[in-house]
């Protein structure tokens, strides 16, 4: 985990770790979201890169009559 500080025009920078871990660009935005006491930042993504990204996943699973 690293800390970052808050600049004079309220501005921080990411840390190239995170940056590279997440595989962030120039350019990209964010939803910026408040919960409880913390601030998240999440990367909005077109849906071109989304495709696929739930390949795998395991779709058994019980389900109500009514909900068929």
């Amino acid at each position: 985990m690293e800390a970052v500080k808050i600049s004079s025009k309220f501005q921080i920078v990411i840390p190239k770790s995170v940056r590279e871990v997440i595989g962030l660009k120039v350019g990209e935005s964010f939803q910026v979201v408040p919960y409880g006491n913390r601030i998240e930042l999440v990367p909005l993504r077109p849906m071109k890169k989304l495709k696929g990204f739930l390949k795998g996943m395991n779709t058994d699973f019980f389900r109500e009559n009514d909900r068929l």
